[in-house]
């Protein structure tokens, strides 16, 4: 029975990943459950199984990307010196946005929706990011932590435009 359990959270976690590489390409409302079940290699009503519905399926998926922005920063927080938390932080945000561009799209385009529980949880999660780093630039000492706080997160916002329409000229902020 275990096997078969492990056997579900694997597919679980194939389905959102296929999920999120089809609602980036495509876009939420374009993209159906039948294009996310051909990128899973599965039947579409095994997708169902799991997700009652395509919103269900983008909550997850978003749920899914910012887990890894949080649990990314969480650990340099932990970690970083302070002098250098500020500079760590971007640096793992960058390696989120090489590694899971279809993230950063997703939650680009889910910024638009007007469904009310993508948007609460959009707010929800932008405000725990928000959160987790004004805390983390406080507790180092940083001058004017809220003011630094809101840059870094603009910053990630311009550097989120800059992959989407490929201009790294906008991500450029050591010179």
């Amino acid at each position: 029975m275990a096997k078969s359990n492990s056997t579900s959270v694997n597919r679980q976690k194939d389905i959102v990943s296929a999920a999120i590489e089809v609602f980036a390409e495509m876009g939420y409302y374009r993209a159906t459950t039948a294009k996310v079940a051909e990128r899973a290699s599965i039947s579409q009503p095994y997708v169902f199984r799991f997700f009652s519905t395509k919103e269900e399926l983008l909550l997850e998926a978003l749920k899914v990307s910012f887990e890894r922005i949080n649990e990314a920063f969480a650990r340099v927080i932990q970690s970083a010196p302070q002098t250098s938390l500020e500079q760590e932080l971007i640096e793992a945000y960058q390696d989120i946005m090489d590694e899971h561009r279809s993230e950063i799209l997703l939650q680009m385009q889910a910024q638009t929706m007007m469904e009310h529980s993508v948007a609460e949880l959009m707010r929800e999660s932008y405000a725990q990011i928000h959160d987790n780093v004004y805390r983390a630039f406080k507790a180092a000492g940083l001058e004017a932590p809220m003011e630094k706080t809101m840059l870094f997160l603009a910053r990630g916002m311009l550097c989120n435009t800059a992959m989407a329409i490929q201009l790294p000229l906008l991500m450029k902020i050591n010179e």
